[in-house]
């Protein structure tokens, strides 16, 4: 069996099996009842006048339960750099493909209807 350079051989798999990392039941079921948690806040706040903030507490608990299973439940945390990075781009294009879809929307009424001028 060849190694990487600064690995030992015990560390390597074997053969077919494929080794990753293992969370441990207890971090999903806590994972999965804060997920809970947060979705009965979000039923709360729901109906809660929370007048112009309630689109900021909405997306924040969204924002957090997105997080929290891309973290756990996609592996994320114990994922490496370069995987990180690529998730940052992909959330950076949504941003760029969702900001530009806005901008078409907020100025189709500048200019009047085409062709009746």
């Amino acid at each position: 069996m060849t190694t990487h350079p600064g690995t030992a051989a015990h560390d390597m798999p074997h053969g077919d099996e494929a080794v990753g990392h293992v969370v441990p039941l207890p971090i999903y079921f806590a994972v999965f009842v804060t997920l809970l948690v947060f979705t009965g806040v979000t039923a709360t706040v729901a109906f809660a006048d929370l007048g112009r903030f309630n689109i900021f507490v909405a997306l924040t608990i969204a924002v957090i339960k997105a997080s929290l299973v891309l973290l756990y439940f996609m592996h994320l945390r114990y994922s490496s750099r370069l995987t990180l990075l690529f998730v940052g781009i992909a959330f950076f294009w949504l941003g760029t493909m969702i900001a530009l879809t806005m901008s078409d929307v907020v100025s189709r009424g500048w200019f009047g209807a085409a062709g009746l001028g």
